[in-house]
């Protein structure tokens, strides 16, 4: 008999996923279901052209397809990504993370959120089913959802290397707000090493737009020591380089302190853009512009000068708004 399939809930609000302290870190892996796809002759009202949209950072793209990177026909929607680990790491645990929206796709798309293939390097395809509710958020525009599972035991025996999500339900059609949607892979490793960090995963299902311009997530419990370096990833959807959306973050009383990346070098916030660790995987469907679906990390560095056993981030918008799925920290203990 197959599993009862995980509830849903328009809004999930942020919780502790995993914590550790140790010698170790955080690597991730992401990658796009959906790309545009190429109109003949001109953009016409199908949309703009394909190479335009992947540089500019569009989501509203009325022609797209799924990706495929494995060459199978049996599998839809299949990417590819890198998991780099320092060598000599042990993965302590390992989450994925997968949405997008459905409402292009029908009822079909809608029934099959709960699942998804995943590949490990030189392995194959196993079944990944989430573990606990997902996210799913209807308005007149979109249908997006995101959805999880703890995948520790297949990404410990694949290591670091290429993992491939297929599956992963979302539309490719025409739809009037566009076609978009993706996956992270988010690792916590152990390694002798590497510094002392305090490591912490959070997530939930967030929206941000409309009336609520803010939200405000608090992780307690960290104790950092002042003038620590540490990073900061999010996983976010629905974004856009117009979005103006801002991420900020502070420790003890400091005032909160605009968090910054290479992708985001004036903080805009969750813009669908550079999965996969900004690193291009050439053939394997990862491009700047994920069409929507948005995997950053930012530098925390300038947010723990004063320490403390809190952490207050601050997500914002002022215009469309987007979904925050997952938020994971890690910070050093010893300089």
């Amino acid at each position: 008999m197959a599993a009862p399939a995980p509830p849903e809930s328009p809004r999930i609000p942020f919780a502790e996923r995993f914590h550790s302290t140790g010698h170790g870190g955080f690597a991730r892996a992401a990658g796009t279901s959906v790309t545009c796809r190429p109109v003949p002759h001109r953009a016409g009202p199908a949309g703009p052209p394909c190479a335009a949209s992947r540089r500019a950072g569009r989501t509203t793209v009325a022609r797209t397809a799924y990706l495929d990177s494995d060459d199978d026909p049996r599998t839809v929607g299949s990417s590819s990504a890198r998991l780099r680990l320092p060598a000599g790491s042990r993965v302590r645990y390992a989450r994925l993370y997968w949405g997008g929206d459905l409402r292009p796709g029908g009822p079909r798309a809608a029934r099959d959120t709960g699942q998804v293939l995943l590949a490990g390097p030189r392995g194959r395809y196993e079944e990944v089913r989430a573990d606990g509710p997902i996210g799913r958020r209807s308005t007149a525009r979109t249908d997006a959802y995101q959805a999880s599972a703890d995948v520790t035991a297949l990404v410990g025996r694949g290591g670091p290397g290429t993992y491939t999500v297929a599956r992963a339900a979302t539309g490719h059609r025409a739809a009037r707000a566009g076609s978009w949607g993706g996956w992270v892979l988010v690792a916590a490793y152990e390694n002798p090493r590497e510094p002392l960090r305090r490591l912490t995963l959070w997530d939930g299902f967030e929206a941000l737009g409309g009336k609520r311009r803010a939200l405000a997530v608090e992780l307690p419990g960290l104790r950092i020591p002042a003038h620590s370096r540490g990073r900061a990833g999010v996983v976010a959807y629905r974004g856009t380089p117009g979005t103006h959306g801002k991420i900020s973050a502070r420790s003890g009383r400091i005032t909160p302190v605009a968090l910054h990346g290479a992708a985001d070098p004036a903080n805009v916030g969750p813009q669908s853009m550079r999965p996969n660790s900004g690193r291009r995987a050439p053939g394997r469907g990862t491009y700047h512009n994920a069409l929507g679906f948005d995997s950053d990390v930012f530098d925390l560095t300038p947010a723990l000068r004063s320490g403390g056993d809190r952490l207050a981030f601050r997500f914002t918008t002022r215009k469309a708004g987007y979904l925050l799925g997952a938020l994971f920290v890690q910070a050093d203990l010893r300089r």
